[in-house]
């Protein structure tokens, strides 16, 4: 038996580096499925980016609306949504929708 190892000990020891490679390339932290999962949470991370750029420059659209030179207009709409209010004998209709279905 002893022997034999001896003669197969490059086969033994080729087989058990490229299962350790071969594992190594599937697993681990730089492994085939990690690259994945990191490939996908940094898609996530970029349309995530996205939105939060989009929604700074909403609101910075809207604080230069508010700044020294104000613009009217958009404050009467704000103080129409927010606070339901309106101009003298103007009817204001408040429209809710109703989840049940005939």
């Amino acid at each position: 038996m002893l022997k034999r190892l001896k003669k197969n000990y490059l086969l033994l020891i080729a087989t058990f580096l490229i299962l350790y490679f071969f594992f190594n390339l599937l697993s681990g932290q730089r492994g085939l499925i990690s690259y994945f999962d990191k490939k996908n949470i940094l898609s996530n991370l970029k349309k995530e980016e996205i939105s939060l750029i989009n929604q700074i420059k909403d609101l910075d659209f809207k604080n230069s609306l508010l700044s020294d030179n104000l613009d009217l207009d958009y404050i009467e709409t704000l103080i129409r949504e927010r606070f339901i209010f309106g101009k003298k004998n103007e009817e204001i209709y408040i429209i809710k929708e109703n989840d049940t279905k005939n």
